[in-house]
């Protein structure tokens, strides 16, 4: 049996970086097409494709019942009137959850159920979230900066982004006259 070695990173709470990883996801505007309402303002905006996230993953062991973590930072801006966002997913193996821990920013965490039961909760500093095996997530930047936070799931949950492609989520947060506000998506289905 293999023994794993203990892993020390270093956090850097002003970016989301940690020390010595560099981001294994980048997602540019372009990696959400199909994602927003607003395909006019999409493609106005996709000439800049400017960056809408990054994950940075701390560099860790395989072990199979391990627990993977990292950073997200969320760009703030806007398509249309939805907010910056990430694509959100399932885990592969349904019934793995994830904690965030929010260590900047202002946004929304939306957790949703395969049949369109949703739950939206408030992103700020120092909110901690647990999203339930069986819950897609998505996280939206509705702030005047980045939205970062640190997340741990397990190694083995794996990330399904297809059935959020084919369906969508059933909440949009978009910007109203009073700031964020969750609406019904009319492509949901």
């Amino acid at each position: 049996m293999e023994l794993f070695q203990p892993v020390l990173a270093k956090l850097n709470f002003e970016d989301g970086t940690i020390d010595n990883c560099e981001p294994i996801i980048i997602r540019h505007l372009g990696d959400l097409q199909g994602y927003f309402q607003d395909e006019a303002a999409f493609q106005a905006m996709l000439i800049e494709n400017p960056v809408l996230y990054r994950v940075y993953p701390m560099k860790a062991s395989g072990e199979e019942a391990g627990l993977l973590v990292g950073t997200s930072v969320i760009e703030p801006g806007i398509v249309g009137k939805e907010y910056f966002m990430t694509k959100g997913h399932f885990h592969l193996l349904e019934k793995a959850p994830e904690v965030y821990f929010t260590l900047s920013g202002e946004g929304m965490i939306l957790i949703e159920t395969a049949n369109g039961n949703a739950v939206a909760q408030k992103m700020k500093k120092g909110t901690i979230h647990y999203i339930p095996g069986k819950w897609a997530h998505r996280t939206i930047n509705t702030g005047a900066v980045p939205l970062i936070f640190f997340a741990v799931w397990p190694a083995n949950a794996g990330h399904n982004y297809g059935a959020i492609k084919d369906k969508g989520f059933a909440t949009l947060v978009v910007k109203g006259k009073d700031g964020p506000e969750l609406i019904k998506n009319p492509s949901y289905h």
